[in-house]
């Protein structure tokens, strides 16, 4: 076993806590990560610290707050002196690499190949896709138009060499989900090859890696491979409708009303109310269909790590960077949300060599990663990282966090709704409460999880829980004096 450990990170874009056999759903085929479940440290109260992409990523990356890492809103550039996990692993000697989607700053589409903008972030291996094709333009309220054969990318030029293409097939009595291409030709099959390649290369070295694999899957479109998504269509009717009462956004926060109506504002289509049931389980197949195949290509990755003789010297990471409504309370996709399937996500700590099998008490903010792996390399803490390490209690098999609260900050991160007041809100969430605050618009949102797990009633009003939400709002202040940068470490000396 090398001296530090490799670190193999497998992030997935927009999925649930909720859609692995690992995590109870009895649809999903998961096996190859529920084996990571099974024979690692899962963490079932893992809450990203933004529901939306890039001011997620850009926490999770750096241990700080979106409000600290001034990177609030997708399509926001990350400031060029903050310190991603694998730039301060590179500085102790890390070979780290990417494959797929960073989303840390914006990308222009009229340079090709497409690519974003870096900071200096400490990749060597550098192998970017932000998603299969880029996408232009509103058609008529009912989605974006698919490009499917710009070379705007390293994944597109690799379809260009295979001699194939990004297309799609429509499914037959359904507007919202398409054929995508064949797994072969998938991009995340191409995220997992370019995993495997980087592994394979590391093998027999004496140089610890770490390796982020950015998988598109199961980010909308909603277009998985046939021959995934024709699995479930013989059992299509013992899929679960979206979880929504009617009534229930009466009083919420008003984006969840005009998403109800359109998600994205009506600009990515989705309109709950026009949608036939037979609509809302195709869609539930087709991402439960790319989160199988995320797991097989994981599977191939775990592979690689075996066959290489590295799986004993590697901590492996499975997460997600915030979750997906999925017609959940009414609306899909994502957005000013912080229901659990929003901001729960799927995370597990797998290393058979130091970690016994275990279940993580408690709430765990993404934050935390970045301590918890710079502690799990042996590395000091880094100055400005806000979150905690938990990996004292993982090596001694008693997996547990002590946070009394996540936090959560949406920023007008995504613009389209800035028409209905500033959409600023900020969300707390103890082991009952969860408390969201739409600031300027004197309203939001309070549950009582233990008596509401589905957050369908509204207590903002609620006169019997005036002192619930004065206590949680306190708290809701408290967490959002220390999002502070601590940065400078010091006050300078003149």
């Amino acid at each position: 076993m090398s001296k530090r450990p490799n670190i193999l990170i497998l992030c997935t874009d927009q999925q649930r806590w909720d859609t692995l056999g690992a995590t109870g759903n009895p649809f999903v085929n998961t096996p190859d990560i529920d084996a990571l479940y099974a024979g690692g440290a899962a963490v079932p109260g893992a809450y990203c610290q933004s529901p939306v992409c890039t001011p997620s990523r850009a926490s999770f990356l750096t241990g700080r707050y979106p409000r600290t890492t001034r990177t609030r809103q997708n399509g926001q550039d990350i400031p060029a002196d903050e310190r991603l996990l694998s730039r301060i692993l590179a500085d102790a000697g890390y070979a780290c690499g990417l494959a797929g989607k960073l989303h840390l700053s914006a990308c222009h589409p009229s340079v090709a190949p497409i690519t974003e903008r870096r900071i200096d972030d400490g990749f060597h291996a550098f192998h970017w896709s932000h998603h299969p094709a880029y996408t232009v333009g509103d058609t008529n309220g009912g989605g974006y138009e698919r490009l499917p054969n710009w070379p705007l990318n390293e994944y597109n030029l690799w379809l260009q060499e295979r001699g194939a293409r990004y297309e799609t097939t429509p499914v037959e009595g359904c507007d919202h989900v398409a054929y995508g291409p064949a797994a072969e030709d998938h991009q995340t099959t191409w995220c997992a090859q370019k995993t495997i390649d980087f592994v394979e290369a590391h093998a027999g070295t004496d140089q610890p890696w770490m390796f982020l694999t950015n998988f598109f899957d199961p980010h909308h479109p909603f277009d998985p491979p046939r021959a995934y998504l024709d699995r479930y269509l013989d059992r299509l009717d013992a899929l679960p409708l979206p979880a929504f009462t009617e009534g229930e956004l009466d009083g919420k926060p008003p984006y969840q009303s005009k998403d109800h109506k359109g998600a994205y504002a009506g600009l990515a289509g989705l309109p709950f109310d026009q949608m036939s049931p037979q609509d809302h389980r195709m869609l539930r197949a087709a991402y439960y269909a790319m989160c199988d195949l995320v797991s097989d290509q994981v599977g191939r990755i775990l592979g690689a790590l075996d066959d290489s003789g590295q799986r004993e010297d590697t901590l492996v990471v499975f997460m997600s960077d915030h979750g997906e409504l999925l017609g959940d309370h009414g609306i899909y996709l994502k957005g000013p949300f912080f229901y659990e399937s929003a901001v729960r996500v799927p995370m597990v700590f797998n290393w058979p060599a130091r970690l016994a099998p275990q279940t993580v008490d408690g709430l765990f903010e993404l934050t935390d990663l970045v301590p918890t792996l710079l502690e799990a390399a042996g590395l000091p803490p880094e100055p400005g990282v806000q979150g905690r390490s938990i990996w004292p209690s993982l090596v001694a098999g008693q997996g547990r966090s002590t946070r009394e609260t996540v936090y959560c900050e949406y920023y007008n991160a995504m613009s389209w709704h800035s028409d209905l007041g500033p959409a600023q809100l900020t969300m707390i969430r103890d082991d009952r409460y969860k408390l969201v605050v739409d600031h300027g618009n004197d309203g939001g949102e309070l549950y009582d999880l233990h008596d509401d797990p589905g957050e369908v009633r509204n207590l903002w009003d609620d006169p019997d829980s005036r002192d619930t939400k004065l206590r949680m709002t306190l708290a809701l202040s408290d967490r959002m004096a220390f999002t502070a940068d601590p940065l400078p470490a010091r006050r300078a000396i003149w």
